[in-house]
C-alpha cells in the first residue's frame, strides 16, 4: 500500500492496513525528527534519550521488543508535550559476532581471513554489513517506533571512528590505557574476554587426587585439582602454614609425575585447609589464584599451550593435543603410572564465553588495559545522586559490582572492529598513539619502518562514548549533528535498557561520560527486568517456549502488543508474557473501535475537547474523570511507572467510559457530542502506548484523515491536566450503584424485564438527574426516592445506597424452591470437601496441586452457600 493510500473504511478494525500506511505517512512527514513537533515546542524543554544500538547481527527478540516499546512510550509522550526530542537510534558493530558471520561465510568459499588479508577481509565484513546488516531497525520500526532516523549511528562509523581514536588517545596520554602481559579471561576461539563477559555455570565435573612424590623421600603429597591436563605448567605445591600436616615438608620439594619435574613446596595462607586435601598445586600461567601466589612467590609462569588452546613442548608426550581433548590421555597416562589416589565427582562453577559458550582458560597474554581508578568519579557522582536509578535497589547493585571492579581489558584479537590507535617504531622503538587515522612516519625519529597495533578495541568500548560521540563529540563536523547538539541534549534525559547490560554498558557509560564531560551521562536510568514465559520460565529454544514479538504483532496487532508489554512492566518484576495477556488487549482494541463505532450512530463528526462547551450532567461526569486520568498517567509516566499508567488508561477507557458511559448515553443522548469531545481527547492521553489505532480513531471521529494531509496527533499537545468535579462523581457513583444494586435484586427473583417501580435510598443525590439513568438501564418504570427503609420489599445494599423491590404479588414460592434445592446440593458439596480436607492422611499423600483446587473448591462452596442463605433470608422476610 502507498503511503498515501488510505485504509478502507470498514465496521471491523482492521489494524495491518491502518500500520502498513500510518507509519509510511509519519516517516515521509518527518514526524519523528527534531522539527517534526516544532509547532507545539515550548522554549528550553528539550528530552534526549539513546537507543541501546542493536547488533548489527541481530534480529527483534522480546526483550527488544520491550525496550523500545518502554521507549517510544516516553519519546511520544515527551514529543507531546512540547518537547524537542531526540531519540538517538543506531546499530552496534559487533565485532566478534560480525567477524565470525563473515569467517563462516568464507570458510563455505574456501577462504580465510589469513589468505585474503586485513584489508579485503574488511572489504568482505563491510560488504556483508551494507547486504545483510541493519534488518534489525527495519523490524523495529514494526513496533511503531518513533526513533529520529535521519541521525541514525553506527558504533564503527565515520564519526564514531573519529570519537573513539579521541577517547583512546586522551585516556592514554593520561596512563589510564596500559599494555602488558597480565592474566585475562581468554577464549580460545575469541580471544580476550572481559570479567563480564564471562558467564559461569555450574558443571558436574571431577576432582582428581594426583599423587605427587617428595624429593629423596618415601611418601607423596596428594593434590586435589579439577585441571589435571595443566600440572605440566605448575611451578609450586602449596599448603596452609597453620596446617600442623603438613608443616614438616614447607620448603622441600616434589617431583611431577610422569616428567619428575622438581618444583618446590611453599606455604600461602591463600590454601583451603578443608579442601580435598589440603595440598594445592600452583600453576600460575593458567589459575588466577595461582597467578597472584606465583607474583608473591616470584614463581616461574609456564604457558603450556598456545592462543588455540593447543599443548606445546612443555607437556612432552602430549604436544599437539587440544587442552580439553588432552584430559583424557593425560588422566590415563597418570592412572597407568599409579599416580591418580582417587576421582570423585565434583559439582563446580566453570567460566563460558557469552558468545560461543566455549570453556573459558585464564591465560597470560599481552593486552590492552583500561585502569579501574577512571571509573571513580563516576561512582562518586551516582552517589551523590546525579544519577537515579529506578528502581532504586540497582544503586546498589551498581555500587557493589563497583567496589569490586578491576582494570577492564579492552582488546581484542580480531580484525573487525576500531583497531586500536597505538602505533610502534622498529627502527627507535617508539611508540605512541595517534588520533590520526593513517600514520606515515615516527615522530622520534622521523622513521618510516612503523607499524599499527593489529588489534582492535572491545565492541563496548565505542559503545561507552555513544551518550555523546552520537552528539558530535569527537566528530564535531559530522553532517548528521548540529553544532548545538552537545549543549542542548548532554546530559542525557533517561536510559530505558535491561537489567542484564547494567554493567557491560551503563556503568562504562557512565565512567566515559563523567571522565571526558565532567557530568553524568543521563540524569535518569530506568532497568527492565526480564520477559518470560506465562508460567515465569526463561524463554529459550531448547524449551520450545520463546515468544516472536513479530508473530506477535502479525497475530493480535503492533498496539495489542505494546500494550501488553507496558500493563506487565512493573518496576523491578519480571514480566510473565503469555497468549492471554495478548488477546486481552486485542480486545482492548477492539473495545476502543466499537465504542467510537457507538458514537458515530448518534453523530458523524464531532469537535475537539478544546472546541466543546461540555453542559449535559453525563458531559460532566466523564470530564472530570478524564482530567483525573489525565493527572494520573501524567504522574505515572513521569515516574516511569509504565503498567500503573497502561493500567489506569485501560480502566478508564474500558470500565468508565465504554462500560459506563456509552450505556448511560443512551439516557442522554444530548450528552453524545460531548463524550465524542472527550474520546476523542483520550485517544491523543492514549497515543503514546497504542499510537496506530488512537491516530485512526482521532481521525474517524473529527472527519478527517491522515491520508488526505490531516495532521497526525503525535506532534499534537498532550492533554492538560483539569479539574476534578467532585460533586458530579459522587452522584454518578450513586447512580451507578444504584443500577447494579436494581439488577442484582431483579436477579434473585428472575424479573428479567422492566419493573413498574423500585425505591432507592441514598444521601446527597440529585434525584431529578439520577432518575432517569436509573429508570433507563435498570428498566424500572418509575424509580422514587426515599428517606426510610421500604416495608415488604426485596432489598440489596449497595455500597452509596439501598434499594427496594415491592414484593407485591411476585410468587416467591418456586424461587426459594430452586434456592433450597441449589443449597441442598452444595451442603454434600461442602461436606465432602471438608471431609477430604480434615483427613490427615489425604493431606499429607496428596499432590499440593490438588490439594490447593480442594481448598479453592471448598472455599468458592462456601461463599455461593453465604450467597444462598442471604437470598432466602430476604425472600421470607
Amino acid at each position: 500500500m502507498s503511503q498515501d493510500a488510505k485504509p478502507q473504511e470498514t465496521k471491523t478494525y482492521n489494524p495491518k492496513a491502518i500500520e502498513q500506511s500510518y507509519y509510511a505517512i509519519w516517516q515521509a512527514r518527518k514526524l519523528f525528527e527534531l522539527e517534526g513537533n516544532r509547532a507545539i515546542q515550548q522554549e528550553g524543554k528539550t528530552f534526549s534519550i539513546m537507543m541501546p544500538p542493536p547488533n548489527v547481527t541481530g534480529v527483534l527478540h522480546i526483550g527488544h521488543a520491550l525496550t523500545f516499546t518502554l521507549q517510544d512510550i516516553i519519546v511520544r509522550y515527551k514529543r507531546m508535550d512540547g518537547y524537542a526530542t531526540l531519540w538517538q537510534p543506531g546499530m552496534d558493530h559487533a565485532g566478534i559476532a560480525t567477524e565470525n558471520i563473515v569467517l563462516k561465510k568464507l570458510l563455505k568459499a574456501g577462504l580465510s581471513k589469513e589468505s585474503l588479508g586485513r584489508e579485503k577481509f574488511l572489504e568482505h565484513v563491510w560488504e556483508w554489513k551494507e547486504e545483510h546488516g541493519g534488518k534489525i531497525l527495519n523490524q523495529l520500526k514494526m513496533l511503531g517506533t518513533s526513533a529520529n532516523w535521519e541521525r541514525t549511528r553506527f558504533t564503527y562509523d565515520a564519526g564514531l571512528q573519529k570519537a573513539v581514536r579521541k577517547a583512546f588517545v586522551e585516556l592514554y596520554n593520561k596512563g589510564h590505557i596500559v599494555r602488558g602481559n597480565y592474566m585475562v579471561n581468554w577464549c580460545t576461539n575469541d580471544g580476550a574476554l572481559s570479567d563480564i563477559e564471562v558467564e559461569h555455570k555450574e558443571e558436574k565435573g571431577a576432582l582428581y587426587h594426583i599423587r605427587y612424590p617428595i624429593k629423596d623421600a618415601n611418601e607423596v603429597l596428594v593434590v586435589a585439582t579439577t585441571r589435571p591436563e595443566t600440572y605440566f605448567g605448575d611451578t609450586a605445591v602449596m599448603v596452609h602454614p597453620d596446617d600442623a600436616r603438613y608443616t614438616h615438608l614447607i620448603g622441600k620439594s616434589v617431583l611431577l609425575p610422569l616428567i619428575d619435574k622438581e618444583v618446590k613446596i611453599i606455604a600461602d595462607a591463600h590454601v583451603d585447609m578443608t579442601f580435598g586435601t589440603g595440598v594445592v598445586k600452583v600453576t600460575p600461567a593458567h589459575d588466577t589464584n595461582d597467578y597472584e601466589v606465583g607474583k608473591r612467590h616470584n614463581l616461574d609462569f609456564i604457558t603450556i599451550f598456545d592462543e588455540k588452546g593447543i599443548l606445546n613442548s612443555h607437556c612432552y608426550a602430549f604436544e599437539g593435543l587440544e587442552r580439553k581433548a588432552a584430559r583424557t590421555q593425560v588422566v590415563e597416562a597418570l592412572q597407568a603410572g599409579g599416580f591418580i589416589e582417587k576421582i570423585e565427582e565434583h559439582i563446580h562453577q566453570v567460566g563460558h564465553c557469552y558468545r560461543c559458550d566455549n570453556v573459558i582458560e585464564p591465560y597470560i597474554s599481552k593486552q590492552w588495559f583500561l585502569k579501574k581508578e577512571v571509573a571513580s568519579e563516576a561512582i562518586a557522582r551516582v552517589n551523590a545522586g546525579e544519577t537515579k536509578f529506578f528502581p532504586a535497589s540497582w544503586k546498589n547493585n551498581y555500587d557493589a559490582w563497583m567496589n569490586e571492579l578491576r582494570d577492564w581489558c579492552i582488546s581484542r584479537q580480531l580484525w573487525w572492529g576500531h583497531r586500536i590507535p597505538v602505533f610502534y617504531c622498529d627502527h627507535c622503538g617508539h611508540e605512541w598513539a595517534s588520533d590520526t587515522e593513517i600514520e606515515h612516519a615516527c615522530p622520534k625519529c622521523q622513521s618510516t619502518n612503523i607499524y599499527q597495533d593489529p588489534d582492535v578495541l572491545d565492541t563496548w568500548f565505542s559503545s561507552a562514548l555513544w551518550p555523546f560521540s552520537t552528539l558530535g563529540w569527537g566528530n564535531e563536523d559530522d553532517a548528521q549533528v548540529g553544532t548545538e547538539d552537545m549543549k542542548r541534549f548532554y546530559p542525557n534525559s533517561l536510559l530505558i535498557t535491561g537489567f542484564d547490560i547494567l554493567f557491560f554498558w551503563v556503568a562504562r557509560m557512565l565512567m566515559m561520560g563523567v571522565e571526558f564531560n565532567h557530568v553524568v551521562p543521563f540524569k535518569d536510568v530506568y532497568l527492565h527486568a526480564l520477559v518470560r514465559d506465562e508460567h515465569g520460565n526463561k524463554m529459550s529454544k531448547s524449551k520450545g517456549n520463546v515468544i516472536d514479538p513479530l508473530d506477535m504483532i502479525e497475530e493480535f496487532s503492533t498496539d495489542a502488543l505494546r500494550f501488553t508489554m507496558a500493563a506487565l512492566a512493573v518496576q523491578g518484576r519480571d514480566i510473565k508474557l503469555g497468549r492471554t495477556h495478548l488477546e486481552q488487549y486485542r480486545n482492548f482494541t477492539n473495545k476502543l473501535f466499537n465504542a467510537a463505532n457507538f458514537l458515530q450512530m448518534n453523530a458523524t463528526n464531532f469537535a475537539d475537547l478544546a472546541q466543546t462547551t461540555v453542559v449535559t450532567p453525563l458531559g460532566r461526569y466523564m470530564l472530570s474523570r478524564f482530567h483525573a486520568t489525565v493527572a494520573e498517567t501524567r504522574k505515572h509516566l513521569d515516574e516511569y511507572r509504565f503498567n500503573d499508567a497502561a493500567t489506569g488508561l485501560y480502566r478508564f477507557l474500558w470500565n468508565e467510559f465504554c462500560a459506563w458511559g456509552i450505556e448511560l448515553a443512551k439516557a442522554d443522548k444530548a450528552s453524545i457530542p460531548e463524550l465524542g469531545a472527550i474520546y476523542k481527547e483520550s485517544m491523543r492521553l492514549t497515543h503514546p502506548f497504542m499510537p496506530y489505532i488512537t491516530e485512526y480513531l482521532y481521525h474517524s471521529l473529527s472527519g478527517s484523515a491522515l491520508e488526505e494531509g490531516a495532521a497526525s496527533i503525535m506532534v499534537s499537545r498532550y492533554p492538560a491536566q483539569g479539574d476534578v468535579d467532585s460533586a458530579i462523581e459522587k452522584t454518578f457513583a450513586i447512580i451507578m450503584d444504584a443500577i447494579v444494586s436494581i439488577r442484582r435484586a431483579k436477579a434473585i427473583v428472575d424479573l428479567g424485564g422492566t419493573i413498574p417501580t423500585a425505591y432507592v435510598r441514598a444521601q446527597g443525590v440529585d434525584t431529578a438527574l439520577a432518575a432517569p439513568f436509573i429508570e433507563r438501564l435498570a428498566k424500572v418504570e418509575k424509580v422514587t426516592f426515599v428517606t426510610d427503609k421500604v416495608a415488604d420489599a426485596m432489598s440489596d445494599v449497595g455500597e452509596y445506597c439501598e434499594v427496594y423491590i415491592p414484593k407485591g404479588d411476585i410468587d416467591f414460592a418456586p424461587i426459594i424452591t430452586r434456592l433450597e434445592n441449589q443449597k441442598l446440593k452444595l451442603d454434600k458439596e461442602i461436606a465432602k470437601l471438608d471431609g477430604m480436607l480434615s483427613n490427615e492422611r489425604f493431606v499429607a499423600n496428596a499432590p499440593q496441586n490438588v490439594l490447593e483446587s480442594n481448598r479453592q473448591a471448598l472455599a468458592e462452596a462456601n461463599e455461593k452457600m453465604n450467597k444462598i442463605d442471604a437470598q432466602l433470608l430476604s425472600l421470607k422476610a
